[in-house]
Parts: C-alpha cells; structure tokens; sequence
C-alpha cells in the first residue's frame, strides 16, 4: 500500500513539473507550491493512517513520524538544494514550500531555528524554538476555551 502511494505521488509529480515548464512564469510558484501542498496533504493523511493501525492510537505515533522524517528531509534538501544548486527555484518552492510545508510545519520550524543559529542569533533562536512550542501550546488552549464558550 505505501509502495502505491509513493509509486503515485512520484508520477503524478512528473507530471506537475511537465505543466511547470509551460506555465507563465508569473504563475510558476503558485502552482509549484499548490501542486506539492497537494502530495504533502495527502502523504500526512495516509502515513498517518497507517502509523494508526500498526501501532494504535495511544501515542500519536503517525504525527510524531512525519514530524521528525519532515525535518530530515527538510534539511537534506535545503542543504542540497542551496549548497549544490542543483534544482530550480520551482522545484524548490514545489518541495521544501509545498510538499513538506503541507506534509508537517515542524520540517520549517526546524529550519527557520537551525538559520537562526547559524546566523548567531542563538537567543532570538531559543525563543523562537521555545517559544513556538510553549505559545503554541497556549495559543491552542486560548481557542478551545474560546469555542466552549461560544457553544
């Protein structure tokens, strides 16, 4: 079954990089983002699914999965991508934006932490990456009051 949907999600990215190259340029990443939104949406759905029925649903196994395979694939690519200059901005933003901003945040929140660092601002970093958990966290909380009392 994961065979298949990579098998499909390989194919049917292809072709999105066949409509790619004819589309005009003002509209390239739009599309290049929506089509790889796309693929991450559903690869996210599925995996999650499956993490689900082999493992249960007594941990959230499938999201903590995708969050940590999101970051390395994240990281591998940009890496990639950016040291090499191997690929195109299209099949960038189609990737990295897309394709891995839909399948888990974490993979750009792991990202925008690790640039932090990297550019010294290692306690703009630290609040960054504890912030977004903690206010998050809270933020969460704050809208879930929030829709029990409009209800």
């Amino acid at each position: 079954m994961l065979a298949s949907i990579f098998h499909n999600l390989w194919h049917g990215l292809g072709k999105a990089l066949g409509v790619l190259t004819s589309a005009n340029p003002d509209v390239r990443a739009p599309i290049a983002i929506a089509l790889g939104a796309i693929s991450g949406a559903l690869s996210r759905y599925y995996l999650t699914l499956l993490f689900a029925r082999w493992l249960g649903t007594g941990f959230p196994y499938g999201t903590f999965a995708i969050n940590i395979t999101g970051a390395l694939v994240m990281g591998f690519f940009v890496t990639l991508t950016l040291e090499r200059t191997i690929t195109s901005p299209d099949l960038r933003l189609l990737i990295a934006v897309g394709f891995l901003g839909s399948y888990t945040t974490f993979s750009t929140y792991a990202l925008d932490t690790s640039m932090l660092v990297r550019s010294g601002n290692k306690t703009v970093a630290l609040f960054y990456w504890l912030g977004s958990a903690a206010l998050g966290y809270i933020s969460l909380e704050i809208g879930s009051f929030l829709a029990r009392k409009i209800t």
